[in-house]
C-alpha cells in the first residue's frame, strides 16, 4: 500500500539551519518492555533489570576504537501524534518503545564490525529476553542540526517517521525541524535513515535533545 503526504503552507515554514551531514553510523535497538498509562510509562522491575544488564555491555562496547558512544535511554513520556490509523493500514507496529539503545560508530562501514563483536549477540539476547517487541536498525544520517548532546541531565526525543518515499520524509523532517529550532531553541538533531536491506518500517528516526521538559513540552501541548 502506498501512503502519500502533502506539505501545506511550506512558504510560511522556517528553513532549518543545518550543519554538514555526519559520516557516523548508528545502531539503534528500541524495545517495548513495560506498559503505558496513557502517555506515561509504568515503571517495572523488568525494565530496571534490563537496564542493569545492558549498561555494562554498552560500557564494554564503548571501549572499541570504532565506537564513539554507546547510550541507553528509558522513556519518561510518549508525545502525541502516533498516527495509529495509518500504521494499522500499513501493518507497522506503533513506536511505543520505553527502552532504547543507541550506538554511534565513527563511520557507517564500522557498523559491520560492531555487530560482529561477540558482545553484540549478548546485548540482543538480554533485550530479547525482557522485551515484548523490539525494533533494531542500522542507519546513516542524511542531515543534522548538530550532534546530540548526551548529557545525563538532558531530555531526549526519538521520532519514528513512516513514509514510503525517503525524499519526502526528509522534507517533512526539515519542515518540522525548522519550527522546533525557532519555537523551542532546538540546538541538536540527527535523523537516522535505515541502510539498504535494514528494516524500513520507520523510514526516518529522528533523535534530538533539550535541557529540560520546559524547553519544548508546553509548545507541543499549547501551540498550533
Amino acid at each position: 500500500m502506498r501512503t502519500d503526504i502533502t506539505i501545506v503552507n511550506d512558504q510560511r515554514a522556517d528553513p532549518v539551519r543545518l550543519e554538514s551531514p555526519t559520516d557516523n553510523g548508528f545502531a539503534l535497538v528500541a524495545a517495548e518492555i513495560g506498559g503505558w498509562a496513557g502517555p506515561f510509562p509504568i515503571p517495572t522491575r523488568r525494565r530496571r533489570r534490563a537496564l542493569d544488564q545492558v549498561v555494562p555491555l554498552l560500557q564494554r562496547l564503548a571501549d572499541r576504537d570504532d565506537v564513539i558512544e554507546a547510550t541507553a535511554f528509558r522513556a519518561a513520556l510518549r508525545p502525541p501524534g502516533e498516527g495509529g490509523r495509518l500504521l494499522r493500514r500499513t501493518g507497522v507496529a506503533p513506536a511505543r518503545y520505553d527502552f532504547v539503545v543507541l550506538i554511534r560508530t565513527r563511520t557507517v562501514a564500522d557498523l559491520a564490525a560492531l555487530r560482529a563483536d561477540r558482545l553484540w549477540p549478548e546485548l540482543m539476547a538480554v533485550l530479547d529476553d525482557h522485551a515484548r517487541h523490539m525494533h533494531q536498525v542500522v542507519a546513516s544520517s542524511p542531515a543534522r542540526i548538530a550532534d546530540v548532546d548526551h548529557d545525563p541531565g538532558n531530555v531526549f526525543l526519538f521520532n519514528y517517521f513512516h513514509c514510503t518515499d525517503p525524499t519526502r520524509v526528509r522534507s517533512v523532517w526539515e519542515y518540522t525541524a525548522g519550527w522546533f529550532q525557532r519555537t523551542t531553541a532546538l540546538a541538536d538533531s540527527v535523523p537516522m535513515q535505515p541502510l539498504p536491506g535494514a528494516s524500513d518500517d520507520y523510514s526516518l528516526i529522528n533523535h534530538c535533545s533539550w535541557p529540560n521538559f520546559r524547553s519544548f513540552l508546553p509548545h507541543l501541548l499549547l501551540r498550533p
